[in-house]
């Protein structure tokens, strides 16, 4: 089983895109900057302002799969990949290839995309919810949003003696239930057996660099179990609760991380996980915090990853994160994503200075908190140049744009964006 076309073999360009972004990684200048949009849910596009960029472009037919459903974000078509030089895939996009696995959806603003065919959908009180089996609401998006937002939080208000039963409440939170193409299949008996042939097909048929979405997510999945406000009041007035729910959550990550690592580490050079711990101006828990009850878990999941394979450990996480940054590296982490340069403490050329030798930055290429949705082609261009010659010396460096590009982005702003990057070369 496969997508329904393979990326081609890439034309005599100097590197190929999985030399350009291994020399990245390893702190050496490529023959260009590595470029990423779309390998993973955070890197990537909103379905409406993809399927803008393609009518500004003349670009027909197609189809415009939802990756991720509550962003409503895109896996990008062949087309998009070729057009601008992008150097790094998602696995996830090998389980996209079953038309009878896609059903038609009409986005907000009335253009044509495809979900995953087992996501039930409602309208319920002028907005549309996912619903489980049972017929619970996960999370909705009312019609005015471009995407969805939980709906329940199952934990809180509890307080438990043991996390045992945790798996259940995590059935309830959106980013557990509500899964990509490849984790939809995670119960298929033969998952990783289809994990380690899509691997591999991908790695020999084409000269991607790819990238294995896992999760790992400790802190964040604790906000969607408690809420936000109820979480960081726990971490103060129940802490030994909160640590013993980071505990069984690691474990249950760790039940499955051995498995993943064995099918795919032969064929992908890196792992994804991530854990938002910023805000707009600082961080959202203090260090001391982190370290105390979520950085022994981290460490214990990365640590794994480093034992048994030479894969790469990606982590994302958003805001004014650099406070974290020492203890990040210290617990295996090899790259930072989404390097949000406009949030408190995270200027480039302070983050290149103090840690570029020690961490890679994938992201942080063009602000899309103003520049990209509200600024000219021009602007962009002018960003896009400034960001990447600060951090794109000595390697290190992953081009793309701050977090994913939202619905209301014009297209021109997106090629200017894509288009600039590719002109600049070391």
């Amino acid at each position: 089983m496969y997508y329904d076309y393979l990326p081609p073999k890439q034309k005599e360009r100097g590197m190929t895109s999985r030399e350009r972004v291994l020399a990245a990684l390893q702190h050496k200048e490529a023959d260009k900057i590595p470029v990423d949009c779309g390998a993973e849910r955070s890197t990537t596009i909103q379905a409406i302002a993809y399927n803008n960029l393609k009518e500004y472009l003349g670009i027909e037919g197609g189809e415009t799969k939802i990756n991720d459903t509550v962003q409503q974000c895109i896996i990008p078509e062949q087309w998009f990949l070729d057009m601008f030089q992008i150097d790094a895939v998602d696995l996830a996009r090998t389980f996209a290839d079953d038309p009878d696995d896609w059903k038609e959806w009409a986005l907000p603003d009335g253009s044509p995309a495809k979900i995953q065919k087992w996501i039930r959908m409602e309208r319920r009180h002028k907005m549309t919810v996912i619903v489980n089996e049972k017929g619970e609401e996960i999370c909705k998006m009312p019609d005015s949003a471009y995407y969805f937002d939980q709906s329940v939080w199952p934990l809180m208000g509890i307080h438990k003696k043991n996390f045992d039963d945790l798996p259940q409440y995590m059935e309830k939170v959106m980013w557990s239930y509500v899964s990509d193409p490849m984790w939809s299949k995670a119960n298929d008996p033969n998952f990783y057996t289809m994990l380690k042939e899509n691997a591999k097909k991908l790695y020999e048929e084409t000269e991607y660099a790819i990238i294995m979405p896992f999760g790992g997510s400790i802190f964040e999945y604790g906000q969607y179990l408690y809420r936000t406000d109820e979480l960081l009041m726990n971490l103060i007035t129940h802490k030994d609760e909160i640590k013993m729910m980071v505990g069984k959550l690691t474990d249950l990550y760790m039940e499955k991380l051995p498995d993943v690592l064995d099918a795919v580490s032969s064929y992908v050079q890196i792992i994804r996980m991530g854990d938002d711990l910023g805000l707009q101006s600082g961080p959202m828990i203090s260090p001391e915090l982190y370290r105390e009850i979520y950085f022994p878990h981290h460490k214990r999941m990365f640590q794994t990853v480093k034992e048994k394979t030479d894969l790469y450990i990606y982590f994302h996480t958003c805001g004014a994160m650099s406070e974290f940054i020492p203890d990040l590296i210290e617990a295996g982490v090899d790259i930072l994503n989404p390097v949000q340069i406009t949030a408190g403490g995270m200027a480039p050329d302070r983050l290149k200075r103090e840690f570029g030798k020690d961490i890679v930055f994938w992201g942080g290429g063009c602000d899309t908190q103003h520049v990209l949705p509200h600024g000219t082609p021009e602007d962009v261009r002018k960003d896009v140049r400034k960001n990447s010659e600060v951090f794109m010396k000595d390697g290190g460096f992953v081009f793309n744009q701050v977090h994913n590009i939202l619905a209301d982005v014009p297209p021109e702003n997106i090629y200017a964006m894509l288009d600039e990057v590719n002109k600049i070369h070391y």
